[in-house]
């Protein structure tokens, strides 16, 4: 059997290969590995975001995790981050969202936090893998009854305090500023008027009828168009989009252009370094951050550090060299002095901030930092090919041979998502149809010897 771990926690088709059993033994073996040095009883809280099948895993997870003495504590649905500080100010041992972030309503996923608010690291997660997979029949010694046996109980005012934590995170209010909020249909679509409008902000909501089957469909984050056309249609001064889980956050500006990661991360290391707020004057960015960014970090005498695809790679890098800003071009951004991991909504908090703040247009905050061409395609691809299309020679002399085109004017990125079973092929460069045309040659060729059947 493979990893169930990827990038961002267990993925996979919800209940038939994301399973209520594999959700069970997760449930205890993270109980186990994240408990096994607390001597008190403990405590795990389970939050959830609007999937139909996330009340179906969330039944699974609390029992698995009852069934070997631990308490779960049910939120409810809230946003991936709520559960990331809830943990902290509950004082509890772990916690545990049921999500798959920007997928569609078919996938699901589990991710797992640490009592200190963290994603888990490699080690921790292979060490539950390891349970699951290898040694079930330590899981089965664990099995309790009577009076060991766990209770849930639930936790009512958990979005509340969620909110109004984040309330703090700014010294003003956002009066004056009108902005569209694009919930995905997801874990914001209860949060997010209460937050923007208690902050004084003029809110107009859209994608905010959750019914458990349109999470994500064609809104949100990784669909950007309704929400341009939205901002536009009704003279927004800006609009943001959450993923289904709340732990992204892009926007697009007045004249419905898109302010992608890049930039967002862009206009906050700005802002940082005017403040003097930014860490060691540096940003932590991935290896899919756009090539304009080292422009604007260079012409702005920002430092750039970065790391592998993943939010949990980031923050790791920013506990290991003490930053505190960090991002995806995803719109996973961290602000680590505010938060353990990526919140969207803190982000669009302190985005509609700056904007105030700035007394200037969206569009004029985005002009910061120049974008180049960028081109990506996703080649779907089998089980069987994981890892293996790597070693292909015919594959790997064609990526080779157009980054040698390329020289230093652009750059080819081809990696394999850990969240979904899809071969990323990202490539940058001054001329859009030169970079398009060597994508699409690299895409045609991995259909090709990676082919389905």
């Amino acid at each position: 059997m493979g990893r169930l771990f990827g990038t961002d926690g267990a993925r996979g088709v919800a209940i038939t290969e994301l399973t209520c059993e594999t959700a069970m033994q997760i449930g205890r073996a993270a109980a186990m590995v994240l408990t096994q040095k607390t001597k008190h009883k403990p405590k795990i809280l389970i939050g959830k975001d609007t999937r139909i099948s996330s009340d179906v895993l969330e039944a699974a997870l609390a029992a698995g995790i009852c069934s070997v003495g631990a308490d779960a504590v049910i939120l409810g649905v809230v946003p991936t981050p709520a559960v990331a500080f809830l943990v902290q100010k509950r004082g509890a041992d772990a916690g545990v969202m049921i999500s798959a972030s920007h997928n569609s309503m078919e996938f699901n996923g589990i991710k797992l936090f640490s009592g200190k608010g963290y994603k888990l690291s490699d080690d921790i997660e292979e060490e539950i893998e390891a349970l699951i997979l290898d040694t079930p029949e330590k899981i089965k010694e664990q099995i309790t009854g009577g009076a060991n046996t766990g209770r849930i109980s639930y936790d009512k005012n958990a979005e509340w305090d969620y909110i109004r934590s984040l309330m703090k995170t700014i010294d003003h209010d956002l009066s004056g500023v009108r902005v569209a909020i694009d919930c995905a249909n997801g874990s914001a679509s209860s949060t997010a008027e209460k937050l923007f409008s208690g902050l004084g902000a003029s809110v107009m909501l859209i994608n905010n009828a959750p019914d458990g089957l349109n999470i994500n469909d064609r809104c949100g984050s990784t669909c950007l168009d309704g929400l341009s056309r939205f901002v536009t249609e009704n003279k927004c001064h800006i609009g943001v989009a959450f993923d289904g889980d709340a732990d992204r956050c892009l926007a697009v500006d007045e004249t419905g252009a898109i302010m992608d990661g890049d930039k967002l991360i862009a206009v906050f290391a700005k802002d940082m370094r005017d403040k003097g707020t930014l860490k060691k004057n540096t940003a932590v960015v991935t290896i899919m951050t756009n090539l304009g960014f080292s422009h604007f970090a260079k012409a702005n005498n920002i430092n750039v550090v970065t790391t592998k695809v993943g939010d949990r790679y980031i923050i790791e890098q920013m506990l290991a060299g003490d930053y505190n800003l960090g991002g995806e071009q995803s719109g996973h951004i961290i602000f680590h002095d505010l938060s353990t991991t990526g919140d969207g909504q803190l982000t669009a908090v302190q985005l509609l901030s700056v904007l105030k703040r700035s007394d200037c247009k969206a569009s004029e905050l985005s002009r910061v930092m120049e974008r180049y061409p960028q081109v990506m395609i996703n080649v779907k691809i089998t089980a069987a090919w994981k890892e293996k299309w790597k070693n292909d020679s015919e594959i790997e002399e064609i990526i080779s041979t157009n980054q040698k085109l390329l020289g230093t004017s652009g750059r080819i990125l081809v990696r394999e998502s850990g969240t979904e079973p899809l071969i990323r092929v990202m490539i940058e460069g001054r001329h859009f149809d030169v970079i398009n045309d060597m994508a699409v040659k690299i895409a045609d060729k991995i259909k090709e010897r990676c082919p389905s059947e």
